[in-house]
This record gives structure tokens, C-alpha cells and sequence, in this order.
């Protein structure tokens, strides 16, 4: 059976620039900035993307575009033995959409309220008693949402039929979908630098504190955060670039992933942070108290700031519109990648119809998804998030490295990825791959079971929430134990 082809090149650079431009360059970069030093955190993090994620994103292309299989078909090429590293990379990416959907389904219910203005009183109010419905606590589903079930509805059938054709469709989709939020966030970088007070917000984000550079937390950040924007260790990567013909240019193709992903996160840097500081000007507030992370941020702290724009209603629900507009844009491309890798790897194994895999594929996420469309959904939603991209993806890139680097013979794989690239890269990667990523993968998951261990996650009681973390790590260690007995079950 044919492989499925992207229609061309710059529909996978696309495809790829929009799986790690998502949700998470809206939020999460901004409060790693600010809280790591401002300008400072920039050179742990440049250097972490120079020495992890481009190496990284490199090696993910070349197995991908070598072997033309998604990641557990590629890895087995390595050895058969390591074809569960790749269920792993897709076990993870497959809890991670369940929820993931859940997130884009609180978006469309804002986009919605844009409309009637429905969030502009007070968006905390809002989110949690309106849109979540919020329950007393994790161990309380209290049934379900109905704006949230409504919104994962749409979520998952907009990504079904986006994913049903394979990368023609994928390839026809972003060529609106990654250009889309970057005008969108244009937009919202243009009317914060305008506002009063935006150069203070501005300020907060990026003024350098050197001395942050000493704390050796500030560089797990850093490399965290490049490991987790380019959707690294999902098997994303590795299933796009098997779409592709075997003597494209690998290189480039990385770099300008890499690079554009990078500066998506800048640009929503300053969109929020001159906003927050137009907010913190207009309430007469140090901006610290107005800063706030994660989803949070997304839909409590920043639709509060668009409801104080001066214009009356018309440019509150403008901006409100186009803010969240963007965050669906951003989410849709990530989300029906991490599908395709899921896809992509089932496939390979069992072959069968592009849409009756994608669609009984969809149709399962759909229904484990639904517990984050509960009204505890939030809580299951953050402990769930924590430990798969804890664990989860860290020892799925950390599995990546060490594979290449000692079983496989990394100067052949870079022979390849050389042989059909414009650029050259010199043994530094081979160093890279060998050392430093599995050396920084093995210190993040080090400190991440370390902090686990000493502290009760979220502050959920005893009974939600074994004390030190153990029930995330008890789980990962029983999909581990099935991993491991699969890859036996393949040797023998």
C-alpha cells in the first residue's frame, strides 16, 4: 500500500511548525520567561535549543524520513526489542489529546462568549462557575459540563475530518491554520505595545536578572521548555516526516521548525505581558499581582485585562474574539498531530483504511476524554498533565537518544541526514545525542521524581492523591511493566 505524501514541502514545515507552535507557546513560555529571570532566561534558553532541540527534532526527522514508518515502526527498525519505546512516545501523546481536547473545548466556549460578552464581568467567575461548573474536587465528577462536552464535541470532529484523507488534507489545513494565529497574535502584539503602561508589562517580561543564571532551576526550565514546545517525544515528528520523500532536505527543514516555533512564543510574550501591563496600570497594581500561570493566564488573568481596553463593548468582544480565535488555531494543529502519530504507528502495525483508523482512533480519545469534560475535570486535567509530560515524554525522548546514540551507529544516521541536507552538521551531534540530552533528560526526570516524591502534588487530600506523587508514578511504572513484557513477548 502507497504511503501517504504531503502535496509538498512547505505543507510538512507547516504541518510541523503548527504541531509545536500550541497552546502551551500562549502561556507557558511568557511565565518561563518572567519567572526565570526575564532577557536572562534567554541564553539557557538558546543554548538548551542548541544543544537538545535541534539535535532532537533532527534525529525525530531522520528516522521518520529514513525508515518511512511513524515512531514504533521506526524504532523497531533500530531492533525489534525497541518497538515498545515507540507505543510508549504514543501512549503518551494519546492521554495527553484526550485532555488537550478538553482545553480547546473551554477555548470555543470563550470564542462563543465573545459574542455576548459573556466573560468581560469577571472571567474567573466566569471560567470556573459558567464553563467548568466546577466541583468541590477530583474525587467529585458531579457529571458533566454541558459547554464543555459541547465544545469537545466540535473538537474532535473538526480534527477527525481535518485527519480522514491523511497528509493531503493535513497539507491543504495549515496552510490556513499556522498562518492564521500568527496574524491573529500580530494583531494583539499591536494593540499591546500601544496601550499605556505596556512598556512596564514589557519590562516585567523581559528585563535580565543575571544572577538567575546560577540556579541550576533556571536551566531544567529552560531545557524543559524547549523539550516540550517542539512536541518532542510524542512521535509527531517522526510520523510527519515519514510522509515525506527520503532525500528531502532534513536540516533546514528542522531549523525552520525550530526558529518559528521560537518566535511564536516571543510574540505571544509581548501580546499578554503588554496587556497585563495595561491592566496593572489601570487597576493601579504592581504587575506581579496581575501575572499568573498556566490556564490561568489563558482564560481568567487575560480576558479580565481585554475587558478594561478602552473602546466599549465592540473592542472588548474584537479582541476577546480574536485572542481566543487564536488559541483554537494554535491547539488544532497540535491536536490532530499528536492524532496522526497515534494513527500513523497503528497503521504501520496493522495496516487497515485511513479513515477507519482515524475515525475508531478519534471515536476512543473522544470517550476517555470525556472524564475532563466533567465538572472535576479540571483537577484530573492538571494531575494528568503533570505526570504524563513529567515522565511521559521525557522518557520517550530520553529512550530516543540513548537508542541512537549507543544501538544504532549515529554517524550513519548523520551520514544520511547530511547526504540530502543544504547544511552540515559536524560530530558535535553525535555528542549531543550520546551525552548531553540523555545526561539532561535523566537530571529532569531526577529532580521531577525527587519533587514528586517530597511533596502531595496540587494539594488534593490523601485519598485523591497518594502522598509524594505515587499514584502518577505507580502508573507509569505499570505502563513501563507492559512495555516491557510486550518488547519480551517480540524477542521470543
Amino acid at each position: 500500500m502507497q504511503r501517504d505524501r504531503w502535496s509538498n514541502r512547505a505543507a510538512f514545515v507547516l504541518a510541523a511548525i503548527g504541531s509545536a507552535a500550541g497552546l502551551g507557546n500562549a502561556w507557558r513560555f511568557p511565565y518561563m520567561a518572567y519567572s526565570n529571570g526575564g532577557g536572562a532566561f534567554l541564553i539557557p534558553y538558546f543554548v538548551a535549543l542548541l544543544t537538545a532541540g535541534i539535535p532532537l527534532i533532527v534525529l525525530e526527522f531522520s528516522m521518520g524520513q529514513k525508515t518511512q514508518r511513524g515512531a514504533p515502526g521506526a524504532l523497531a527498525k533500530v531492533g525489534r526489542k525497541f518497538e515498545g519505546f515507540g507505543w510508549w512516545a504514543v501512549l503518551s501523546g494519546t492521554i495527553i489529546t484526550s485532555y488537550y481536547a478538553g482545553i480547546m473545548a473551554w477555548a470555543w466556549d470563550y470564542l462563543a462568549g465573545s459574542f455576548t460578552l459573556g466573560w468581560a464581568e469577571d472571567a474567573g467567575t466566569y471560567f470556573y462557575e459558567n464553563v467548568l461548573q466546577i466541583s468541590a474536587g477530583p474525587g467529585t465528577l458531579g457529571g458533566f459540563s454541558t459547554p464543555v462536552l459541547i465544545g469537545l464535541v466540535i473538537t474532535w470532529i473538526a480534527i477527525y475530518f481535518i485527519l480522514r484523507n491523511g497528509a493531503e488534507s493535513v497539507g491543504k489545513v495549515v496552510l490556513i491554520t499556522v498562518p492564521l494565529p500568527v496574524v491573529l497574535m500580530g494583531i494583539l502584539v499591536v494593540r499591546a505595545v500601544t496601550l499605556p503602561g505596556a512598556i512596564e508589562g514589557l519590562n516585567y517580561f523581559l528585563e535580565p536578572n543575571f544572577a538567575m543564571l546560577t540556579n541550576l532551576s533556571v536551566w531544567i526550565d529552560a531545557y524543559s521548555q524547549v523539550f516540550f514546545t517542539l512536541s518532542l517525544g510524542f512521535g509527531i515528528m517522526i510520523a510527519y516526516a515519514s510522509y515525506m520523500p527520503e532525500d528531502s532536505d532534513i536540516i533546514n527543514n528542522a531549523l525552520i521548525t525550530v526558529f518559528a516555533n521560537s518566535g511564536i512564543s516571543f510574540m505571544a510574550g509581548i501580546a499578554i505581558f503588554g496587556t497585563l501591563g495595561y491592566m496593572a496600570q489601570a487597576q493601579g497594581v504592581p504587575i506581579s499581582e496581575v501575572a499568573a500561570a498556566g490556564v490561568g493566564l489563558a482564560f481568567v488573568v487575560y480576558p479580565n485585562a481585554i475587558s478594561l481596553l478602552p473602546g466599549g463593548s465592540f473592542v472588548i468582544g474584537f479582541f476577546g474574539f480574536v485572542f481566543f480565535a487564536m488559541l483554537l488555531s494554535l491547539g488544532i494543529d497540535s491536536a490532530f498531530s499528536i492524532v496522526e502519530a497515534g494513527v500513523a504507528g497503528l497503521k504501520d502495525k496493522w495496516g487497515g483504511s485511513k479513515r477507519k483508523v482515524t475515525l475508531y482512533y478519534s471515536i476512543f480519545l473522544f470517550v476517555v476524554g470525556l472524564l475532563f469534560a466533567t465538572k472535576g475535570g479540571l483537577y484530573w486535567l492538571d494531575i494528568v498533565d503533570h505526570y504524563v509530560n513529567t515522565y511521559g515524554l521525557v522518557v520517550a525522548g530520553l529512550a530516543e537518544a540513548v537508542i541512537i546514540g549507543w544501538y544504532y551507529e549515529p554517524d550513519e544516521l548523520r551520514s544520511y541526514f547530511n547526504s540530502v541536507s543544504e547544511y552540515q552538521f559536524g560530530n558535535w551531534w553525535n555528542v549531543m545525542i550520546k551525552f548531553v540530552i540523555p545526561i539532561v533528560l535523566a537530571v529532569l526526570l531526577v529532580n521531577a521524581f525527587i519533587t514528586d516524591i517530597g511533596t502531595q502534588y496540587g494539594g488534593y487530600e490523601l485519598k485523591y492523591l497518594v502522598y509524594g506523587g505515587w499514584i502518577g508514578v505507580v502508573g507509569f511504572l505499570a505502563v513501563a511493566s507492559y512495555i516491557i513484557s510486550r518488547q519480551k513477548g517480540i524477542e521470543d
